[in-house]
């Protein structure tokens, strides 16, 4: 992995190659290994390199391109086979070359369009000298970081947005639109940070800046056609063909041994079985870490769901005799313990202090085994798990009657809703009001507006406002839910916080694409709600797994630490009243409400997790995130 940096002068002012310098020395955290840079004229591009990869060893910096320039990759590429295979490039020299040299070859033979042939994670930068023009990349589901600025006479790029802070000009401040889209769980839409004047180049999206200014659109734009085969067992087939490839990828650099995530649900299992499966062969083993909550918890669970997962963990592991599970469990710290430092790395608020928790205890677990590589199944419920029951709406609107009648039975059936509640997720995008006027009728219980967020009511009707249309298309939707979060920061900080390369699998291009072309109507294969994906991982998964009636519920002992932690709660409250931005952006009179009425017990219920979990705590991370980029004194 690398961490990447540029700064053109375009108002032809010296100073480029000292200011890059800069730049790089703010991203050593992550890439300690080796520093490059090269400069020409008013131009310098360079990058830090953390050694990941086997061929890592052979990244020199910048890569010269033949008709003059230079590309600059943060890449892992899992196509890379296929891709020496049409670049012509023999087996021994293949060896010798690092991600960012192929991708250099990609680029001087296809120019632009090779980013339509990669499949991996990568952030790329390429310095086009004859054209006099800079061009920013980003893999289609966002796994690399790429941040930029525009100053007054110069544009910078930098990983992670502690790079461009160095720069004249670029002090950190928070961008308290972007904080408030963020508390209302908002997607990450538009070239907008966490900071004002640093931007990003959006997922699948590609930037370039040329004398005239800057232009951005998306390159990842795919063309999803409806997959037809004869039978469901065709389609599982195909589905753990996809899957294998997917994981088989990912596993380059971690071949004698890997770690990865392992709850009790279908994803991370099948990433976990399929790794082992592949490894097996050549002697490789699997670590698989399990987040549970600390040893003789014995609270109740949230309705529907099981707080300790390694059980569930435990059964899928007895299938392997090269996996090794290693069960973590909470040790009662707070979930405030690690927002400082998590926000110094990522440049970003955590989005759920408690599961921050957990990944990191997972993380440290991983590292004190010697690892350098963990597999997640984070995306899975968006492609290879899908149940398809958002398709009940698109349905059922376009009078497509069969197809809706087979998938409102399949999810009644699994009692992921009643009758009725198939009914009106069917009508709700249509008619939003009569379905709620339908519920109060019937004296269902209302939603509290708002109750998951820290956010004052009164920003409420304005974040409606300026809202982005949804999506058209059930493929349209599950695109954009796939970026709806950029985890990227999240990742570089578990890099330079445990030497640990984060990698989801499930999000693989070509997996998605075809999870994507399957119809909803194969999804319920058997009349079943995931039926389809039921059949695909009945071969490296225990039906104890695939039948089990109730969800794992992470860090379900979170409550015991946040309580512990109750004094720096109030203390955060108050010392956010002092702060301005703080006061504009949240509703501190209901966080120091919920701090001075501590509940006695009912922690698994919805009003608690709501109030507590997510409201009071992603609010103190956001609050953080302020005193931080601030400098208020705490």
């Amino acid at each position: 992995m690398s961490a990447l940096a540029g700064v053109w002068r375009l108002d032809g002012a010296p100073g480029a190659d000292a200011d890059c310098a800069r730049v790089l020395a703010a991203l050593a955290p992550y890439g300690p290994h080796a520093n490059a840079q090269r400069c020409e004229s008013d131009i310098a591009l360079g990058r830090r390199l953390f050694r990941v990869l086997p061929e890592d060893r052979h990244d020199t910096g910048p890569v010269a391109l033949p008709g003059g320039g230079w590309l600059v990759a943060d890449a892992r590429l899992d196509n890379r086979a296929e891709l020496e295979r049409h670049l012509l490039i023999e087996a021994g020299r293949a060896r010798l070359m690092a991600d960012a040299a192929l991708l250099a070859a990609a680029w001087t033979r296809w120019g632009e369009a090779c980013l339509g042939r990669l499949v991996g994670d990568y952030a790329i930068a390429v310095w086009e000298a004859p054209r006099r023009r800079l061009l920013l990349a980003r893999d289609p589901f966002g796994h690399r970081p790429l941040n930029y600025h525009r100053g007054r006479g110069v544009f910078a790029f930098a990983s992670m947005p502690v790079g461009l802070h160095v720069l004249t000009g670029t002090p950190p401040i928070p961008d308290e639109a972007r904080l408030a889209a963020f508390l209302a769980l908002r997607p990450e839409e538009g070239s907008a940070t966490f900071f004002a004047g640093v931007e990003r180049v959006e997922a699948g999206g590609l930037v370039v800046v040329d004398r005239h200014g800057l232009t951005a659109r998306r390159h990842y734009a795919p063309a999803i056609e409806p997959l037809r085969l004869a039978a469901p067992g065709d389609y599982a087939e195909a589905l753990r063909e996809r899957l294998d490839q997917a994981v088989a990828a990912q596993l380059r650099g971690a071949e004698e041994g890997v770690g990865t995530h392992l709850s009790s649900g279908w994803d991370s299992g099948a990433v976990a079985a399929t790794a082992a499966r592949l490894l097996a062969p050549r002697g490789g083993r699997v670590a698989a870490f399990t987040a549970a909550p600390r040893a003789g918890y014995v609270g109740p669970d949230p309705r529907g769901r099981h707080g300790d997962e390694s059980p569930g963990a435990r059964a899928v592991v007895a299938l392997y005799l090269n996996m090794d599970h290693v069960v973590v469990r909470g040790d009662g710290r707070s979930p405030l313990a690690d927002l400082d430092r998590d926000i110094a790395l990522s440049g970003r608020p955590a989005l759920n202090p408690c599961n921050h928790l957990w990944v990191n205890d997972l993380n440290a677990a991983a590292r004190a085994r010697g690892l350098s590589v963990m597999l997640t199944g984070d995306f899975g419920n968006l492609g290879l798990s899908d149940a398809g029951q958002d398709a009940l709406p698109e349905l059922f609107l376009s009078g497509d009657w069969r197809r809706w009648w087979r998938l409102a039975r399949a999810v009644v059936g699994a009692r992921a809703l009643s009758p009725a509640g198939a009914l009106a997720a069917s009508l709700e995008p249509a008619a939003p009001s009569l379905v709620a006027a339908l519920r109060r009728l019937r004296g269902r219980p209302q939603s509290r507006p708002g109750a998951h967020s820290a956010l004052p009511p009164g920003r409420w009707p304005r974040l409606a406002t300026d809202a982005a249309p949804r999506p058209a298309g059930r493929t349209a939707r599950r695109l954009a839910a796939l970026t709806r979060l950029d985890p990227a920061a999240y990742g570089k900080a578990a890099l330079a916080a445990y030497q640990i390369d984060v990698r989801d699998p499930l999000t693989d291009r070509r997996l998605v694409e075809f999870c994507l072309s399957i119809p909803v109507d194969r999804l319920i294969a058997a009349g079943r709600l995931r039926g389809l994906a039921r059949l695909a991982l009945a071969d490296r998964l225990p039906a104890s797994t695939l039948e089990s009636p109730t969800r794992g519920y992470q860090a379900v002992d979170w409550h015991e630490g946040l309580s512990s932690d109750r004094d720096a709660v109030g203390g955060d409250v108050e010392r956010l009243a002092g702060v301005p931005a703080a006061a504009r952006l949240l509703d501190l009179d209901r966080l120091r409400a919920l701090a001075a009425r501590w509940p006695a017990g009912g922690w698994h219920r919805d009003e608690a997790i709501e109030d507590y979990r997510m409201a009071l705590l992603r609010g103190l991370a956001a609050g953080r995130f302020l005193t931080r980029t601030l400098g208020v004194n705490g």
